[in-house]
């Protein structure tokens, strides 16, 4: 049976990686100068699990959609649902009290609003949370941006800037501190290999288990 691929994306990366979407389509990477008989064989050979991943996407909570922006409707803190409730005399246009109350005036922007009271959230509690790990490791990085990456939650820059997605604010709080133990420790380890999860571990026994969550759940971190 043939896989249908989405998109094949070539950059000057050395390897072929397959992306399993939230649309449960199957997107590839690849170096400039591979064949497409060689992405054909990569896909061959990982069938199994591109099939098991497409399977599990398709499982996933149908509730898990675009929003609305209505009273009653839940947006993740912190790893919690908080409802929304939509106001009528509010100057500013988006705040949060145990609930979000938005602006009526906002409404035609919900969106946008809420993705910059997020980015805020998230400069702060990062920030936060990076100062405590990287004293803790004795760790010296550069500064901290939060962008709008949808599928790489950090990343270490060669100056060491820590790079962190604006939907990290939307998971459970020990979830935000795996990633930025992830991310301090790739200031000395730039690879995944032993002594980069031993250094993980060391600030972060548990670290597995919340790796495991965001691997799991990370698709519901959006608006």
């Amino acid at each position: 049976m043939d896989i249908k691929i989405e998109k094949i994306i070539r950059t000057k990366r050395k390897t072929i990686a397959l992306e399993v979407t939230d649309n449960a389509t199957l997107i590839v990477r690849a170096p400039y100068r591979v064949s497409e008989s060689t992405i054909q064989a990569v896909i061959r050979k990982h069938y199994n699990w591109i099939i098991k991943k497409k399977k599990e996407v398709e499982a996933r909570d149908p509730k898990v959609r675009a929003k609305e922006f209505v009273n009653g409707e839940g947006f993740l803190y912190l790893g919690k649902y908080y409802k929304l409730q939509i106001v009528e005399d509010q100057i500013e246009p988006l705040k949060f009290a145990n609930a979000f109350y938005l602006s009526k005036k906002a409404l035609p922007h919900a969106k946008k609003v809420f993705t910059e009271w997020y980015k805020k959230a998230a400069l702060e509690k990062i920030t936060e949370r990076v100062q405590f790990y990287a004293k803790m490791g004795g760790y010296k990085y550069s500064r901290i941006n939060i962008t709008s990456a949808q599928r790489r939650w950090g990343s270490c820059s060669s100056k060491g800037n820590l790079n962190f997605s604006w939907r990290l604010i939307m998971a459970p709080l020990p979830v935000i501190d795996y990633v930025v133990v992830h991310e301090l420790v790739h200031l000395e380890e730039k690879n995944h290999g032993k002594v980069f999860w031993t250094k993980v571990k060391i600030l972060m026994p548990d670290y597995q288990k919340h790796e495991k969550w965001l691997k799991e759940n990370g698709y519901v971190l959006k608006i």
